[in-house]
């Protein structure tokens, strides 16, 4: 029986053998991490070493979009990455790219070739290790098979992977000791349409920078000083580990990444003693040994702790260059999956694997940075003077006001949803924190009065930083407090010097999110721009005045975007709706947002996206929602068929031979008072399982992509939503010896 597999799987968990990792050495001392770090990436420090400087300086010149790149610049570099990659043992290349299943996908293709040759009369195929430019830059994967919301047909199903020289390619492990070449790609069409994450998050970038560099110029920056503007990205990935050996007897987990049902334990996070506690022995093990595979990839992998729910962790890494840290984010997932395996433990990126605690998300740590190292968003210590990071602010505060249903529709899935608006996330109204003092100094520029310093609690001590504290303790230093205050409500929060977008879903490629933000940010900054040059009207160059008055304009047009309080309170729904800001609580209403006309038109006029691309996207969305439902749907009804009835029939059973048994000797039976709770509560789970297989088969016949969505949103979830409450009543039920299923108890506290 199946519940003699879960008592046995428990038992066997608290035998594993620690699985012990050697960390690099050298004269009998670990090496520190910084030696460690990037040594299976083909850097451009490495590739440079490898060519000849005049070739070198060519692809650089191709790398910043300054020129296309020639053939001879092609097959060197080739030429050296397969001779450093086989020189690590590397058998094999494949080009890595991100199509739209939240998810990276490769082929791998070997080095071998053959070269014919002819010697008296007979061709003799001669074996060789080759790699040329054409294939380091492009190669054909099928592209049939990948998600295209319709725009190709499938005889036009050839896709192109490209090499994306942006991104540094790198080195993974494969089987038996060998070693893969990794080249990072975009993905488009035979028609050059792209069908993956990564191409519209690349153009999003370059219309961010144009223009930034033209805001800065206006403003009087030296055009031959600052020619670009990168977004800088630090994305927090959260996730859950528990046991493998669980983890495989959940139908539920395995194919959906999240428990259909379950009931919750008596004590999971309610005691608030997870959050930065000592992390478990397992989880460190694993954590520690992903960390040092990341290290090699050049991942800089920074922090690691305990998250608020039972077996939830965080790691989070250094900022980068937002397409690298999307690249170094996906890894991140990848690499966490193949380490857990080896310490007999799964990792859990669903948004909501355990109803009743907390989920998980994605925070992307997002800002804006020059080729210098200058970043915009820096406040520096009298922020009401620098004009420069004011305008740079009220662009993004305009972005999100104008566009804030696009970033919303960024977020939006089926599993985000169970996250979203719960006491743990932010809810369906995006908003912008930006804490005390920020507040203060735009309120004050909007109301012409000067900023009051005192007014801000310990303010007199002002530092870059933010205040300072005194805790009352002699020979404790002086404290530094931040004085933006981060609000854990915030779906947009800033944080210092960056916003941190708390939105995303965890398991999702954050390469959409940012690829809207960074377009509505853009178009914003041009909006300011022109505002800013219709105020210099005929003068030579901007005065300080102007600057303000068009900050001054943009505070008083974004105010209602900033919110400071509760987002999870009730007053806040109220107030958002008098205020104008729409709730978009179901991912269905969110998707729309892409087609409506004030984010499609800004989208396709910027050259994020083509016409018939975003509405590919907007398909895909919907499609990917409904068969993520009616995968869940469908799955439910087998565990409930195949699982929890019959464990339900046995207990049943037991309790009536018991009952039989206890009446022939005259004896009472208790077990009647839990006999007749169990025969109505069975008969009602069959009942919703009848309802719960005809709504299956009701939209599974629906053809209209947008008509099926909405069936599954109104009419599927909530037959679902009965059949958990009910099978979670049974697992309470019944006897723990016969229950089939792990249970929460187990999962998250093994």
């Amino acid at each position: 029986m199946s519940h003699h597999f879960r008592h046995t799987t428990l038992l066997s968990t608290y035998d594993y053998p620690p699985r012990v990792v050697q960390f690099p050495t050298r004269d009998g001392k670990q090496v520190y991490t910084s030696e460690i770090f990037a040594q299976n990436v083909f850097s451009l420090r490495t590739l440079s070493n490898a060519l000849p400087k005049p070739v070198y300086e060519q692809f650089v010149k191709q790398m910043r979009g300054r020129q296309v790149m020639d053939k001879n610049t092609a097959d060197s570099v080739a030429h050296a990455v397969r001779v450093w990659a086989m020189d690590r043992g590397a058998t094999h290349f494949t080009h890595w790219f991100q199509p739209q299943t939240e998810s990276t996908a490769e082929k791998h293709d070997s080095f071998l070739s053959l070269k014919s040759t002819l010697g008296d009369g007979w061709e003799e195929h001669v074996p060789m290790d080759a790699f040329s430019g054409s294939q380091l830059i492009q190669s054909e994967p099928d592209a049939s098979s990948f998600p295209s919301g319709g725009m190709r047909t499938t005889f036009e199903a050839r896709g192109y992977t490209v090499w994306d020289t942006t991104s540094p390619m790198f080195l993974q492990s494969g089987p038996h000791g060998t070693m893969i070449l990794y080249i990072p790609s975009i993905f488009i069409s035979y028609n050059g349409e792209a069908l993956d994450e990564k191409t519209v998050l690349l153009r999003s970038a370059e219309a961010l920078s144009k223009a930034a560099v033209e805001l800065l110029n206006v403003i009087g920056n030296d055009s031959s000083t600052v020619n670009h503007v990168y977004t800088t990205l630090g994305i927090e990935q959260e996730f859950f580990l528990v046991d493998r050996g669980l983890y495989v007897l959940r139908p539920d987990l395995k194919i959906t990444g999240r428990t259909l049902i379950g009931a919750v334990p008596p004590k999971h996070q309610q005691m608030e003693d997870h959050y930065f506690g000592r992390m478990p022995s397992r989880a460190m093990a694993t954590i520690s040994e992903a960390e040092l595979e990341l290290l090699k990839l050049g991942v800089p992998v920074k922090t690691r702790h305990n998250e608020v729910a039972p077996a939830q962790f965080e790691m989070a890494p250094i900022f980068e260059d937002a397409a690298l840290a999307v690249d170094h984010n996906l890894l991140t997932m990848e690499v966490l999956s193949k380490v857990a395996h080896r310490h007999k433990l799964k990792v859990l990126f669903h948004e909501k694997p355990f109803n009743g605690v907390n989920g998980s998300g994605k925070h992307c740590n997002w800002s804006m940075s020059t080729n210098l190292g200058e970043n915009l968003l820096e406040p520096t210590a009298t922020p009401e003077s620098n004009t420069k990071f004011l305008l740079c602010l009220v662009a993004v505060l305009n972005a999100v006001y104008i566009h804030g249903d696009l970033l919303r529709a960024g977020i939006a899935s089926a599993s985000n949803d169970h996250r979203l608006g719960a006491n743990e996330a932010p809810p369906g109204i995006i908003s912008v924190f930006l804490g005390t003092h920020l507040t203060d100094v735009l309120d004050a520029i909007a109301e012409n009065r000067p900023i009051i310093r005192s007014s801000i609690p310990h303010v007199e001590h002002i530092k870059v930083g933010g205040t300072t504290l005194d805790v009352k303790i002699s020979t404790m230093p002086e404290i530094s407090r931040d004085l933006t205050d981060r609000n854990r409500t915030s779906p947009f929060a800033f944080t210092g010097n960056k916003f941190e977008f708390r939105a995303v879903g965890s398991k999702q490629s954050p390469s959409f999110p940012v690829t809207v933000l960074n377009a509505a940010v853009a178009s914003s900054i041009r909006e300011i721009t022109a505002a800013l040059r219709k105020q210099q009207g005929d003068k030579l160059s901007l005065t300080e005045d102007d600057k303000m008055s068009v900050i001054k304009e943009y505070i008083i047009k974004t105010k209602n975007i900033r919110f400071e309080g509760d987002n999870y309170s009730d007053a806040w729904v109220k107030e958002a709706e008098s205020r104008g800001l729409p709730n978009i609580k179901k991912s269905l209403d969110a998707f729309t947002k892409l087609l409506e006309p004030v984010h499609a038109g800004m989208l396709t006029q910027n050259g994020i996206f083509t016409e018939s691309e975003l509405h590919s996207r907007y398909h895909i969305l919907l499609e990917k929602y409904t068969k993520d439902i009616l995968i869940e749907a469908s799955t439910l009804r087998s565990i409930i068929m195949t699982k929890v009835l019959p464990a339900a029939y046995e207990f049943r059973k037991s309790l009536a031979e018991g009952i039989k048994a206890l009446n022939d000797i005259g004896a009472a039976a208790p077990e009647e008072n839990v006999l007749e709770q169990t025969a109505p509560a069975v008969r009602n789970l069959q009942a919703q399982i009848a309802l719960l297989a005809d709504n299956i088969a009701k939209v599974s016949a629906i053809r209209d992509a947008k008509d099926a969505a909405r069936a599954v949103q109104e009419e599927l979830l909530p037959v679902m939503e009965d059949v958990r409450v009910s099978a979670d009543f049974m697992e309470e039920l019944v006897d723990d010896k016969i229950w089939p299923l792990p249970k929460y108890s187990e999962l998250l506290f093994t």
